[in-house]
């Protein structure tokens, strides 16, 4: 894949962010495995009556069907298609040449989330899901060394790797993930009591709990502890997926998407957050787009080379309003990462090389 950064850089989505003050705050959220054809979308002809995929192709036809994709995708992130595309900005809607890939080669979480989150792809040494420490220097630890946001900093994920991928033994920053609890030294009554219940819940996987978990937790912290720099990894999207379960998968982002508009609404509230804080989106890796055996919408990988199509989205304080933006243009994951640490005046070194997204 051609990595030419400075010829990418195509469209001004950020206003003024070079300025930003020491008090901006930032959430960044993931969403796994969420196709680019959904969120731009909504729900695929070739899945939602395919009784292989849906248990109930009528209900689903009801909840999510609509004679066009602007209606459908609204019917499945209505969050996204009102709120977010008025006031933010979406990149990689390939039905528009709008593109927005990965450069690592490997095309699964784990490889996914490093380039998220340090930068830059690392295909000699994060090349499988397995948990070990991440010899890369993540965003978040970028920040939790910084004077500006030490012991501000935070991280929720529903898999169980985090810890892992956030080294955060190296970095210090902590680590809610996986079926862990509450990480705070007193915890509140509600992380008590989400601790409690998350015992009590049955585990669908081993390695991933459920969003729901990771939703409120992260929740409880901004309304606890006030994190300025916050990231929220939502899971279940790729389990579905991975599963066969398209009916699951879409109710899963419908979901997420009202979490997400749970979060903007608490924001928008809260006096030290309001009119301070930005957030940012993406997502790990794409899925196959037809139903073959060995290329179909349940995978990612190398052998499936379109999960390397990805989408970004961003809205909040200093966000240009470009909503969905229809022009010929491509971008890169890592840029992503470099737009986020000049926002908060990180200093990059030589740690971020991509160019960030600007004019």
């Amino acid at each position: 894949m051609k990595k030419n950064y400075v010829v990418l850089v195509a469209v001004c989505l950020w206003t003024c962010f070079l300025q930003a003050q020491q008090n901006e705050k930032v959430i960044i959220i993931s969403l796994d495995g969420l196709r680019w054809q959904e969120l731009y979308g909504g729900a695929d002809s070739l899945f939602i009556n395919n009784k292989e995929f849906v248990s109930n192709t009528e209900a689903l036809n009801e909840q999510f069907w609509g004679p066009t994709k602007e209606k459908r995708r609204k019917k499945l992130m209505p969050f996204f298609w009102s709120h977010i595309v008025e006031n933010g900005v979406l990149l990689g809607n390939r039905w528009e040449e709008n593109k927005v890939n990965l450069t690592n080669t490997m095309l699964f979480s784990y490889p996914g989330y490093n380039e998220i989150l340090t930068g830059r792809a690392d295909d000699e040494r994060i090349n499988s899901n397995s948990k070990h420490h991440n010899p890369n220097v993540t965003l978040l630890e970028k920040a939790q060394a910084s004077n500006t946001y030490k012991d501000k900093v935070e991280a929720f994920g529903s898999w169980d790797v985090f810890p892992y991928i956030l080294n955060e033994k190296r970095s210090g920053v902590p680590v809610n993930a996986g079926y862990r609890s509450s990480h705070a030294a007193n915890p509140t009554e509600k992380e008590l009591y989400l601790d409690h219940l998350q015992k009590q819940t049955p585990k669908r996987w081993e390695s991933v709990r459920f969003d729901v978990f990771t939703h409120n937790y992260a929740l409880e912290s901004l309304q606890s502890r006030k994190p300025d720099v916050l990231y929220i990894a939502y899971g279940e999207t790729d389990d579905f997926a991975h599963e066969g379960r398209y009916d699951q998968y879409l109710k899963s982002a419908k979901r997420t998407d009202e979490m997400i508009k749970e979060i903007w609404d608490f924001i928008s509230k809260d006096p030290y957050y309001k009119d301070q804080t930005t957030v940012f989106i993406t997502t790990d890796h794409g899925r196959g787009t037809g139903v073959t055996k060995d290329n179909d919408w349940r995978h990612h990988g190398s052998s499936i080379p379109v999960a390397d199509q990805t989408w970004i989205v961003a809205f909040g304080n200093k966000i240009q309003a470009l909503g969905e933006v229809k022009k010929d243009a491509q971008y890169f994951v890592p840029q992503f990462t470099t737009t986020i640490a000049e926002f908060l005046n990180l200093d990059l070194k030589n740690d971020f090389p991509a160019l960030p997204i600007k004019k």
